[in-house]
């Protein structure tokens, strides 16, 4: 039986205690022991002061029968803790800081030198019907029904419990289906007093998708806790393999890095071939793949970037409304001066630890800026503001006429009259990529000394590694380089990814009564 494979894009607004993949770790489970596989989930958590607002979204496949997740929280939630969302603003989010492609064209050699730059400035260019729960239904077990309400088409209910073991009797008691193995992963979170969001499912009021797909509704709740953790393990019950985890953290004018993993930036600025056009999930999935390697149980920075701009952007950008349906509404100070951070991280059942995060200086990287050599910035470095992204470039040479005595070559802008380019092109649903597929020697032009790859072949006549004339970047030049290496953990069955569960999330299908 396959493991459930979950895809979690996690947005940490601010910190889950227990977040899910964004930061939660889940399964789904049918009543009759068959395992229901989601395709994705998406988890937005805000973070601001002691106060967490997490946004998650989950789909799946199979029946429409009822199911509930269950997700470890540190406090009781209230009726107005809890809401629905729309879909899109999850959508948005995602695609601001997914990995990147751009294309560039190398600009006539014998065009004059227009300078954008300040001097000094060196530039390259609801309601259900399910069975109720009555308040100490599970005082004989340890665990009380702390609260029940209904939301959309959820039937929630908050439980507490003082024996790990109880709560599993409870939960087996309410006919959901829990694997074997779950009370020794319950136990952490019951000794350190965490509460359990039960989010049930009533299949009458859910919608379904074109390839007939249920879908349901963003769940959004906020808390208050001194923590920034995320809690994965939960999510390990039914892990079969390895498990891809996406974080992403809105946190105002601050990056976040994990506290008690290695971290390690993902190399940016490659120049790669035009085939990359095609592949790029799977190019990307490569370059990812290679960088655990050499950096076991690493967590990979993949974006740090003011929430409220991007450069080149593959989408629409957030906007303050967007914010504020994700939590902006219910903190301190409204949706202004956040810094979004994207973490992906790779693991397997020898996870140890819960994810803790903390706060770390701003970087840059991933811009069209060149150091003092004219070599474009392939690693983070540190800076006053937060300007860093996982971008790659197919760069197309000048094939006019050369009729000037001193060409100037490596100039690159937009295309030339007359041919169209749709923009960047943003790497979704990574953990879904093809895996082995793409050999990574012969996708890149340049070797990645960092991942000690060494580029095949030769590159394209004439080409160089400057970057595109355009106004200058606000952000400047690279200049010390920083970053930590981390290990990965070893994946799966067949090298297939398990795809991301965020660990806090315990997703079970609900028996038929």
């Amino acid at each position: 039986m396959r493991a459930a494979r979950i895809a979690l894009a996690i947005c940490l607004s601010a910190v889950v205690a227990p977040g899910a993949a964004e930061a939660f770790c889940g399964f789904y489970v049918e009543g009759s022991g068959k395992e229901l596989h989601a395709d994705a989930s998406q988890v937005v958590l805000m973070r601001e002061g002691t106060r967490t607002v997490l946004s998650m979204q989950n789909h799946y496949a199979g029946p429409p029968e009822a199911f509930a997740m269950v997700v470890p929280v540190p406090v009781v939630l209230k009726e107005a803790d809890v809401k629905t969302l729309p879909h899109a603003v999850l959508d948005k989010l995602e695609g601001m800081d997914a990995p990147r492609l751009v294309e560039y064209w190398e600009q006539d050699p014998c065009a004059p030198e227009l300078d954008y730059a300040p001097k000094g400035m060196r530039l390259s260019g609801a309601s259900g019907t399910g069975q109720g729960y009555g308040r100490g239904a599970g005082d004989d077990l340890g665990v009380t029904v702390e609260a029940q309400f209904e939301v959309g088409e959820y039937q929630i209910v908050i439980l507490s419990a003082t024996d790990s073991t109880g709560l599993e009797t409870w939960l087996a008691r309410e006919k959901y289906a829990i694997p074997a193995g779950a009370e020794p992963l319950l136990r952490p979170y019951v000794e350190g007093g965490w509460k359990f969001f039960v989010a049930k499912v009533d299949p009458r009021k859910v919608s379904f998708d074109e390839q007939g797909t249920v879908k349901l509704s963003p769940l959004r709740f906020h808390y208050d806790a001194d923590d920034f953790v995320l809690p994965i393990r939960l999510g390990l019950i039914n892990s079969g393999g390895t498990q891809d985890l996406i974080v992403h953290i809105l946190a105002r004018g601050t990056r976040y890095q994990v506290a008690n993993y290695p971290n390690v930036f993902i190399p940016t600025n490659l120049d790669v071939r035009p085939e990359a056009r095609d592949e790029f999930a799977a190019f990307y999935a490569a370059l990812f793949d290679r960088t655990v390697e050499k950096n076991p149980r690493a967590v990979v920075t993949e974006y740090a970037w003011d929430a409220s701009s991007c450069d080149p952007c593959p989408g629409p950008q957030v906007t303050m409304q967007d914010l504020a349906t994700l939590g902006a509404d219910v903190i301190d100070g409204g949706g202004r001066g956040f810094v979004l951070t994207r973490l992906h991280a790779r693991y397997g059942k020898d996870l140890s630890e819960d994810l803790v995060f903390e706060k770390v200086a701003p970087v840059q990287g991933g811009r069209e800026v060149s150091d003092a050599a004219g070599k474009l910035e392939t690693t983070a470095a540190s800076s006053g503001i937060n300007n860093f992204q996982a971008r790659y470039a197919i760069r197309h040479e000048w094939t006019g006429p050369i009729e000037c005595a001193s060409p100037r070559r490596g100039r690159w802008g937009g295309p030339p009259r007359g041919e169209s380019y749709a923009g960047a092109k943003a790497g979704r649903d990574l953990a879904f990529a093809p895996r082995g597929q793409v050999d990574l020697a012969r996708m890149v032009v340049g070797d990645v000394p960092e991942l000690e790859v060494k580029a095949a072949g030769a590159a394209p006549a004439g080409a160089t590694p400057a970057t595109p004339k355009k106004p200058y970047d606000k952000a400047g030049p690279a200049t010390e380089k920083t970053g930590c290496g981390c290990r990965s953990d070893e994946g799966g069955e067949g090298g297939a990814v398990l795809a991301a569960l965020a660990g806090f999330l315990m997703i079970c299908r609900r028996r038929k009564a």
